[in-house]
């Protein structure tokens, strides 16, 4: 209702969205037993592919739908912009996809390099047409209306040290500047 996966169902119930494809997620809800709460219909009929890392999952986890190693997922990813070619597609870049080292965000940080970001947008280029996209998850100082919103923010969230507010935006501008252009070209 409130995570991620909440605005995924509701762009689904949209008839002009054929189809979502998450690159790159690696929380606890892409497994067993958190996975129960996901949209297994999505997942099931094919409007929803779900691409988890699998890196540190035990062997029978790497074998689920889907899922991707830092050794074979540009290859995935290039399989799959063949297989959409010619389609229009709307690229959501989300920070927390990217390493800590290269962006800061109120979420656990993924695998994907900027470099990495970049280059499976020039693999999406080649193939489909762009026709939008935004770049969101940058790191906010929290702040909540309600307790309600704050208690299910710090049983949700990560537990990390507050980032300096300046250095989260130098960084944050740093993989911007990369992005956008490669987004937007």
């Amino acid at each position: 209702k409130w995570c991620c996966g909440g605005w995924v169902n509701r762009a689904l119930e949209s008839s002009l969205v054929q189809r979502v494809c998450v690159w790159g997620c690696g929380n606890f809800e892409c497994w067993w037993p958190g996975q129960i709460f996901g949209n297994r219909h999505a997942e099931h009929t094919g409007r929803l592919e779900v691409h988890p890392w699998a890196d540190s999952r035990p062997a029978k986890d790497q074998q689920r739908r889907g899922a991707i190693r830092q050794d074979n997922w540009r290859e995935k990813f290039e399989l799959f912009a063949r297989k959409i070619a010619g389609a229009a597609v709307y690229v959501t870049i989300d920070l927390d996809c990217l390493r800590a080292p290269d962006a800061v965000t109120n979420w656990e940080n993924g695998r994907f390099s900027v470099a990495d970001v970049v280059w499976a947008l020039q693999s999406l280029r080649a193939s489909t047409r762009i026709v939008g996209g935004d770049i969101c998850g940058a790191y906010s100082p929290p702040r909540y209306a309600r307790w309600k919103q704050k208690f299910v923010a710090e049983i949700d969230h990560p537990k990390q040290l507050r980032p300096d507010p300046a250095e989260a935006r130098r960084t944050n501008q740093s993989a911007l500047a990369a992005l956008w252009p490669a987004l937007t070209e």
